[in-house]
């Protein structure tokens, strides 16, 4: 496959999928998207707020939980003029979501609203609402900033990513064999990486000859370092893009040095998918300020202009469930610089801290990384929170908070999902507790390791 597919499939097959079959406006909002990221960065402030405008109405209107936590501070959406203004709202929290899920839907919207959850990178999956327009323009803002990179719909793509959890039927086997030969891409799990199968993964790169790898930064790394230790080398991609864990500079120097391209970095989550990304200036990070609000806010809660604090995010697009300043446990840096060479009016971010998680190590010398329990617990019924936690190589334990709906069945899926994945050399102890205490920073570790 090349670049005559790539061609038909963004000219034809895409809109005709997207657009007719699925009745998705994703391309026209990619369109509008590609426009507005070249406005200055006084219009693209100006368009942000517009936008931040109308939804902050639009929840006064018909959100009740933010009508009433407003009320109780006496501001309403005509008292907000500038974003100093806007930073006199409360933040919003995961344990909010979970106890106002109701009251956070737009009255409006309450039976048009799709649902999925997160992971949980915090060990508390979290279910959202959505709109179909708002999952559009968010499909839109990531073809934008993988753009960027060279990973254009229909472009060659080999993702080093989360495996299927459970053992999908045939049917679901054969959609996503035909999804994915239609989009040009192929998907090899990271979850099943150990430091005695890397051979495998090069292999499946040589044969598919991808023109991009999208991959977890840790298997990425992990992978990039035996290859440049064994000389091992593997068909050159346009260019690698790390996602998932922050991406340090020295697994950035040895991915560039193993597969002898460009590395760039991105920067999302679950509840808005894509939030900042690289371009080929590699300048630092871009904010899609155009599609969302990203605050940094420090300890006593007001807005970082210079340095480290927590990433607060509001999602401008989103009316069936808004969330307005989300914190989502995130630490960044701001950028010293305003602008990149490029020429984009898009915000900058130095650096994403604090997302990276622990991994686990085996006695079989596999390196799971830390993403892999997020994943696999999100859909277990009546797990409230958890942490796993390694102190030997061959034991685990995993720490649950059980709300209604949790049973034997969601206790036989954990072990069994976890024994798939690890094989029998490692023990799960699984132990119920009332909590899982804090970290003196303030946050859950889902995973822990307190190995040397």
């Amino acid at each position: 496959m090349s670049g005559w597919y790539e061609q038909a499939f963004r000219q034809v097959l895409y809109p005709a999928y997207e657009s007719g079959l699925r009745r998705r406006d994703t391309l026209s909002w990619l369109s509008k998207y590609e426009t507005d990221q070249w406005l200055s960065p006084g219009g693209i402030a100006d368009l942000q707020f517009r936008r931040l405008k109308s939804l902050l109405d639009h929840c006064y209107r018909e959100v009740p939980y933010y009508r009433r936590r407003w009320r109780e501070l006496g501001i309403t959406p005509d008292d907000i003029q500038d974003m100093d203004d806007f930073a006199r709202l409360p933040t919003l929290t995961k344990a909010d979501i979970r106890e106002n899920f109701q009251d956070l839907q737009a009255s409006s919207w309450r039976s048009r609203l799709l649902f999925k959850r997160t992971g949980g990178s915090t060990g508390e999956p979290l279910e959202l609402g959505y709109t179909r327009e708002s999952y559009d323009r968010r499909m839109a803002v990531m073809w934008r900033g993988y753009g960027w990179a060279g990973a254009r719909p229909g472009r060659r793509t080999l993702y080093l990513w989360a495996g299927n959890v459970g053992t999908p039927g045939r049917a679901h086997q054969w959609k996503d064999r035909l999804y994915n030969a239609m989009f040009a891409r192929r998907v090899l799990n990271s979850f099943e990486m150990t430091e005695t199968n890397l051979a495998s993964y090069a292999d499946a790169i040589d044969r598919y000859r991808p023109d991009i790898i999208v991959g977890y930064v840790g298997p990425l790394a992990q992978l990039a370092q035996w290859m440049v230790a064994t000389g091992r080398r593997v068909h050159r991609p346009e260019s690698v893009i790390g996602a998932a864990e922050a991406l340090h500079p020295f697994q950035r120097e040895v991915i560039g040095q193993a597969f002898g391209c460009p590395v760039y970095n991105t920067y999302g989550c679950r509840e808005f998918m894509l939030i900042a990304s690289e371009c080929d200036h590699h300048h630092r990070l871009h904010v899609n300020a155009d599609h969302l609000v990203v605050e940094l806010l420090g300890e006593d809660g007001t807005r970082v202009r210079r340095g480290t604090g927590e990433v607060a995010i509001t999602d401008l697009s989103n009316y069936g469930m808004p969330f307005i300043r989300y914190v989502n446990g995130d630490l960044a840096s701001t950028s010293s610089e305003y602008s990149c060479p490029c020429g984009r009016g898009l915000p900058l971010l130095d650096r994403i801290e604090g997302r990276v998680l622990d991994a686990i190590r085996t006695p079989d010398g596999r390196i799971l990384p830390g993403e892999f329990f997020p994943h696999m617990l999100k859909d277990v019924r009546g797990l409230s929170r958890f942490q796993l936690v390694q102190r030997q190589l061959d034991r685990l334990e995993l720490s649950i908070v059980r709300s209604e709906g949790f049973d034997d069945d969601s206790l036989a899926y954990i072990h069994r999902e976890t024994a798939r994945v690890l094989g029998n050399q490692v023990t799960l102890e699984c132990r119920f507790v009332d909590d899982i205490p804090l970290t003196r920073s303030g946050k859950r570790r889902v995973t822990l390791s307190e190995l040397a």
